[in-house]
C-alpha cells in the first residue's frame, strides 16, 4: 500500500523560507512523478509543484521563482523548498503521486505565514 508521509510544516513569518519533506512508502519511489498541492481555507485545493521521474519540474504561477520542489530517489522523499513566504501561501500542503491510475494522497501538513 501506498503511503506518503509529509512533514515540516510550521509557523513562520512573511518572507521567512521553509521545507516541507514527503516520504514515500510501498511504490517503486523513482519511476513515479510526485507533486505538492495545497488547500487554502475556503478555497479549493490547487498545484503547487511537480516532479517528474526524469527531474522536470512544473510550477504553478504564483510559486514560480520563490519554491523548488526536488526529489532523493535514494531516500524515496520529495522536497518542496519554500522561500520569500507570503500570508497568502498559508495552507494545508500535500504530498501525492498517481500510481497505476490511482492517485495518492498524504495527510497534510500545515504551513501558516504570518507575523
Amino acid at each position: 500500500q501506498v503511503q506518503l508521509v509529509e512533514s515540516g510544516g510550521d509557523l513562520v513569518q512573511p518572507g521567512g523560507s521553509l521545507r516541507l519533506s514527503c516520504a514515500a512508502s510501498g511504490m517503486i519511489f523513482s519511476i513515479y512523478a510526485m507533486g505538492w498541492y495545497r488547500q487554502a481555507p475556503g478555497k479549493e485545493r490547487e498545484m503547487v509543484a511537480v516532479i517528474g521521474s526524469g527531474g522536470s519540474q512544473t510550477y504553478a504561477d504564483p510559486v514560480k521563482g520563490r519554491f523548488t520542489i526536488s526529489r532523493d530517489n535514494t531516500q524515496n522523499t520529495v522536497y518542496l523548498q519554500m522561500s520569500s513566504l507570503k500570508p497568502e501561501d498559508t495552507a494545508v500542503y500535500y504530498c501525492t503521486c498517481n500510481v497505476a491510475g490511482r492517485p495518492f494522497w498524504g495527510q497534510g501538513t500545515q504551513v501558516t505565514v504570518s507575523s
